[in-house]
């Protein structure tokens, strides 16, 4: 995780978001009053809102822990896709 001020990345805005992006980080960019901001690839933010919303439903978020639970058990399937 990047903890950095805001003249920081206003002077590295690119550089910084590089780093975001490349790295699969997060920044925190700290301002006066404790009006924190967080930056964050748009990857990042998709991959959030889909965990956020299947947390949503408990029925998704069961199906989920049982489908990780099978597979940490070795019970998988493979299929053959059509290329």
């Amino acid at each position: 995780m990047i903890a950095t001020n805001f003249s920081n990345v206003r002077n590295n805005f690119k550089e910084v978001c590089d780093q975001v992006v490349h790295d699969s980080d997060i920044a925190i960019i700290t301002r006066k009053n404790d009006e924190n901001v967080v930056l964050m690839s748009q990857a990042q933010y998709n991959n959030l809102m889909e965990n956020l919303h299947i947390r949503k439903s408990k029925a998704n978020y069961e199906w989920l822990k049982e489908s990780i639970m099978q597979a940490e058990d070795g019970k998988l399937v493979d299929f053959e896709t059509e290329e």
